[in-house]
Formats: structure tokens, sequence, C-alpha cells
């Protein structure tokens, strides 16, 4: 039935609930199985009000919004860092980086956490785990413990990188996609942009350890308000729950959920087997996750280059302070905050136009016309930005070019998003795992060679070359999908 669920591509949006647990058309004939009722069920998380899921949804997005900033806030004080804690320039970018690199292979481990055990969980453990190692950053006193504790800081912050698209899949509806996926990142990417921002504010005004006490407190305050705010989301997780009152209200140990009837007669072993190689086996078999892997990992790594970098760029070539470089993130946070609204508003159209010119059905494609103007707007922006900045042009040139490329990046990265969300409803978690371990993997690796891709190439040149290769992996891509995607989906084994 799993299959079943993960081939369908067109179905009237109105029928149906795209996955396993909301199929009804190929719900078996069991009086015992515990589904949700066709229509209007309280307890599906689609059916909730739509407060309950902006709350839940807010939740996320705020939670979000201090485990990436804290994954860029270091870059404006890494010279002080360094000073104090006796560290070269590889080592202290590697400070940087490492909490990258843990975002990596967190979420191989937390995403199928998160669909054996359920959403709820999952969030609180890796929220007081995160806030945890994020004050032990803040003590440090040697480059060792700083980079063991960053590294440790980005295991538990690594869960939002899964768990937002998964609850996002679970709550909301594929031709709400956009809107919902613009509320959730307008946080988020914020983070990332203002990292540098508050960072460098920090540094100035006292010591950069209060960069990471500072947030800190902050991530105490979102873990207290998620635990009365966030409510168990996963399909799978609330089924089980409904069996298991039933079984014990009844005294008939016949009703099961969905999953345990897939489950039965398994072992233990077999089932962790299954669910913790899900992420690796969609990456290496599934070419729709290859895809966003490729496309998204590349424009995350170059994002990271540009962030890791652009500080460094403000103070050697144009003389600044660390704190007046620092407000030059602005420019990508604004290209951020637009790509994610506009882009939200835009995918939502698109969809509903293309239902309406199908007759009323859905497919996942309708969300991959936006990522052709995706592309070309992030290929402008590199161009802008690293001829500007090779030839000294007028600092709103560069920020613009830098605003564009973040822009495009955001955009195309929303609408690869969503299409993954909607091409594996069961599994999102597993699935958005799989492609942030290349995403990750590129945002820790990239920083390391940018200051010497710009010290042999020139930002125009090197901005040139980035762009080259933007527009050789992020035009075919698209096309790809439009054209072979619902084959690929209806060609898929089972995710689970």
């Amino acid at each position: 039935m799993a299959q079943a669920a993960n081939n369908e591509v067109c179905e009237p949006a109105q029928e149906k609930e795209i996955g396993l647990v909301g199929d009804v058309k190929t719900r078996p004939a069991d009086s015992f199985l515990v589904h949700f009722e066709e229509s209007g069920d309280p307890l599906n998380p689609k059916n909730w009000p739509v407060k309950k899921k902006w709350v839940v949804t807010s939740v996320l997005s705020v939670t979000g919004f201090n485990r990436i900033m804290v994954s860029t806030i270091m870059a404006p004080a890494l010279p002080d860092i360094a000073a104090e804690l006796n560290m070269n320039q590889t080592t202290s970018v590697m400070a940087l980086s490492v909490y990258l690199l843990a975002t990596a292979f967190g979420p191989l481990l937390i995403g199928p956490l998160s669909e054996i055990y359920g959403r709820k969980p999952v969030l609180h453990g890796t929220n007081i785990w995160f806030l945890v190692w994020n004050i032990v950053c803040g003590f440090a006193n040697s480059k060792s413990v700083l980079i063991a504790a960053r590294l440790l800081a980005g295991f538990g912050a690594s869960a939002i990188y899964t768990l937002g698209g998964g609850v996002l899949g679970d709550i909301w509806r594929a031709e709400e996609r956009g809107r919902s996926l613009a509320l959730y990142m307008l946080v988020p990417l914020l983070g990332a942009a203002v990292g540098p921002i508050l960072g460098g504010i920090i540094t100035s005004a006292t010591t950069w350890r209060w960069m990471f006490w500072s947030t800190s407190i902050f991530q105490l305050v979102a873990s207290i308000l998620s635990f009365f705010l966030f409510h168990e989301t996963y399909a799978h997780t609330i089924l089980k729950e409904r069996a298991k009152a039933l079984r014990s209200s009844t005294g008939d140990t016949r009703y099961h959920a969905p999953i345990e009837n897939v489950q039965k007669d398994q072992k233990k072993g077999w089932i962790w087997q299954r669910n913790l190689s899900r992420p690796c086996r969609l990456l290496i078999f599934h070419p729709i996750v290859q895809i966003q892997a490729l496309v998204s990992g590349f424009a995350y790594g170059v994002t990271y280059l540009v962030i890791s970098s652009y500080a460094n760029l403000w103070i050697t070539r144009y003389g600044e302070s660390a704190s007046t470089s620092g407000l030059h993130y602005l420019a990508m946070c604004i290209g951020e905050i637009l790509g994610a609204q506009i882009g939200g508003l835009l995918m939502d159209l698109v969809f509903q136009r293309l239902k309406k010119r199908r007759g009323g059905t859905i497919t996942a494609e309708f969300h991959v016309p936006l990522m052709l103007p995706g592309c070309a707007i992030t290929i402008l922006g590199f161009l802008l930005f690293g001829w500007s900045a090779q030839s000294r042009e007028f600092w709103v040139a560069v920020d613009l070019g830098a605003l564009l490329l973040s822009f495009g990046s955001t955009l195309t990265g929303q609408t690869l998003q969503a299409y993954v969300i909607d091409s594996y409803p069961d599994h999102t978690s597993s699935a958005l795992a799989a492609s942030q371990l290349v995403r990750s993997l590129t945002a820790f690796g990239f920083p390391l060679f940018g200051p010497q891709l710009y010290a042999a190439l020139g930002y125009g040149w090197g901005n040139s070359l980035l762009a080259l290769i933007t527009a050789a992996i992020g035009i075919p891509s698209p096309i790809v999908l439009w054209m072979f995607g619902a084959k690929l989906r209806s060609k898929a084994s089972s995710t689970y």
C-alpha cells in the first residue's frame, strides 16, 4: 500500500490525501484498521484550524531562526576568536564550518527518528541538546573545545532541516505549499544573514563569547514555548496513539494503525534498519532526491562561501571596519526575504493555474516552473556582484548583486523543497535529510576554498565561474523534472 500511495501522480485534490495514511482509494477493507475519517477528522493535522497550523509553523520557524543564525554569527568575529584561542586562518574557518558539517550527518539520524517516534519528542530533545552545547561554545578556553562544542551544537541544530519540511508536509495541503513555506522560511532565512550582522555588533560592543550566551538565552525561551505550543503532526504517530487507545479502551488487540500493519511480524532490528537507512537509500536510488541534492547543494555551498568571505571583501578592498562590513549582509538578508515571500505567492499562483488548466488534477511537478527564473536571477547576481567588487564600484552595485544572488537561490531552493515534500509525503523528513547531507557538506567545504578562488581568479572571474556552474546545473534540472518527474515517481520503489 505504501508503494501505491507514493506512486500516485495526478488525483483530484478534493478526493484524496496523498500518502499512506490518507489514501482513501487504496485503503483496504479492514474494520480494525485505524485511520482518519474521510472528511473532517479533527485529529488529521491537515484538518486542523488554520490558526493552530500557523502556531505550529511559527514555533518551528522561530527555533530555526536561532539554529541557523548560530551557523553564521561567528563570521565577523573570526579574527578576534583566532587571536584569543591561538588559531590560524584555516582553523578559525574550521570552527565556523564544522557546525555545518554536523548538519550534514545529523539529519540522517534525526529524520528517520522523527518517522519512528514522531516530530514532537525529536524537536524537544534536539532543542535541549543544542542549548547545552551552544552554552559550552561560549565558555570554550581552547580551539579544540570550541570546535568540538560547535560540532555537537550543530548536530542538535540539524533537526530543523528535516523537521521543518516534514511538519509542513504533515499539516499543509499541496495547494497551500507556497504560503506555508514562505512564512516558515521567512524567519530562518533571516538567521543566516542576520547572524554576521549581530556577530559584528556584539564583537565590537563586548566579547565574542556573548554571541553564544545571547543565542542560548534566546534558545531557552524558544524551547520553553515549544513545549506548550507545538503539537504532534506526524500522521503515523497520531494513528498509532489512536490505535493504542482503542486497544486499551475496548480490550480488543486487533485494532492497528497503517504503519503497524506494515511492520507486523517484523523484528525491531529490521524496522530500525529500514528507517535509518532510508535517507541513504533515497539519495542513492531516487533521481528526484539526487537532483534536489545537486541543485540545492551547490546553491547552499555558494551561499556560505559568499557569507564567509563577504566581510573580508569590505574590510580589505573598501577599508571598512568589522562592524560596518557586517551591515552589508543586510543585502543578502533582504534578498532571501523577498525570494521567500514573492516565491511563495508565485508558487501557489502557478499551482492553482496549472491545476485549473488540468481540470482540477494536481501533481508535484506544478511546483517546478519557478526554478528557471530562480536560476536566471542567481546567475545575474553572481555577475553583478563579482565584477562590481572586482572594479571597486560603488557599494550599492555590489550589494545589489548579493541581493539578487540570495533572491534567486532562495526561490530555487524553496521550489525544490515543495516538490520533494509532495513527492515523498510519508517520508518527507528522510528525503530532506538525504539532500541535506549534500547541502551541508558543500556549505562546510566551499568556504574553505573561497579565499583561494578569489585570490587566484579575482572576484570577477571567480564569480563568473560560479555563475557558469549554476547555469550548467540549474537550467537542465527543472526541464528534466517537468518532463520526466512523474515517470520517475511512478517507477520509484516504496520508500518504506
